[in-house]
């Protein structure tokens, strides 16, 4: 159980970054605590990679300081880089070889690595253990560049993207995977454009946008900080929405039909409204299709965030 006085695993405070007159990030701060699992959220050319680039000692900062398990990435990358582990969204693997190959190569690496038979077998590769790499699918490769990065026991591991070009069963055995080395233990720092994937996963999330961090907290939390509650429901188009807002007694303008049929109206639905409203429809003879009451979802406000120009 992590305590209250434990040392954060990631640290993040000022960090800048800039490649000539562009600056991709921005006096960036965070914390990742010991056994959480961290989404970093932010659309393309936002500074993520860069972030992530940095605290694997890949790149150097501009300024600011970070720390990955009490080290500095870039000056002591000799001590961390046993102790993480790094998961590319694509690249990497060479093609000729084959997985139970490069599993093994991996393992030769690391004082006390996991069984490379056994890393097929959790991420579901057995049967393609001699297939060479340029022979498996999208979805494949990704689940081999998991095993590669879990192969070293790490206890921070960053993965990139960790699910695209998965099947659907291939994706919910990897979130069961993220949960369970969260369960062991290990701290997680995933990048993900699926919203519902960070939803799912993380415990906190930090979107960033122009390399500032634009929020940060748990996925309930900022559905719940940023949006007020709403209801929306679907039926017939072109209702009398005027006609609609005496009915509820709110605002006209607190209601509106963002598509054909599609109808929101912002405001909390408390069940006084929800019966009202169907009330309502009943009256008109109109049937609904659809009845959602609740807070906004991540990925609305993720777009809510992201689209909104900066002070």
């Amino acid at each position: 159980m992590v305590g209250p006085a434990d040392p954060p695993a990631i640290s993040v405070a000022g960090l800048e970054k800039r490649y000539g007159p562009v600056t991709a990030v921005d006096g960036l701060d965070f914390e990742v605590s010991a056994s959480e699992v961290f989404g970093l959220l932010g659309p393309n050319g936002a500074g993520k990679t860069t972030t992530v680039e940095i605290l694997e000692g890949y790149r150097r900062a501009d300024a600011g300081e970070v720390r990955v398990l009490g080290l500095d990435p870039w000056s002591q990358g000799d001590q961390l880089r046993p102790r993480i582990g790094v998961m590319l969204q694509e690249g990497g693997l060479h093609p000729g070889m084959r997985p139970l190959e490069l599993l093994r190569l991996f393992a030769a690496f690391y004082a006390h690595a996991e069984d490379p038979k056994g890393m097929l077998e959790l991420v579901g590769l057995p049967v393609r253990s001699r297939t060479t790499i340029r022979h498996l699918s999208g979805g494949e490769r990704q689940r081999l560049s998991l095993a590669c990065a879990l192969i070293g026991r790490p206890r921070v591991v960053f993965l990139d993207e960790p699910t695209a070009g998965m099947d659907p069963h291939a994706r919910a055995t990897t979130w069961n995977l993220v949960r369970e080395l969260r369960s062991l233990g290990k701290t997680v720092l995933l990048t993900t454009h699926a919203m519902d994937e960070a939803e799912q996963l993380c415990d906190r999330v930090a979107i960033i946008m122009d390399g500032r961090l634009a929020a940060l907290g748990a996925p309930r939390e900022l559905t719940r900080r940023t949006a007020a509650e709403e209801v929306r429901f679907r039926t017939v188009p072109g209702l009398d929405l005027p006609a609609l807002s005496s009915a509820l007694g709110v605002d006209a303008r607190s209601i509106v039909e963002e598509h054909a049929g599609d109808y929101l109206v912002r405001t909390a639905g408390t069940p006084q409204l929800v019966a009202l409203l169907t009330t309502h429809l009943r009256d008109i003879d109109v049937l609904v299709h659809d009845l959602h009451v609740g807070r906004r979802s991540l990925e609305e406000v993720f777009l809510q965030l992201t689209t909104e120009p900066t002070a």
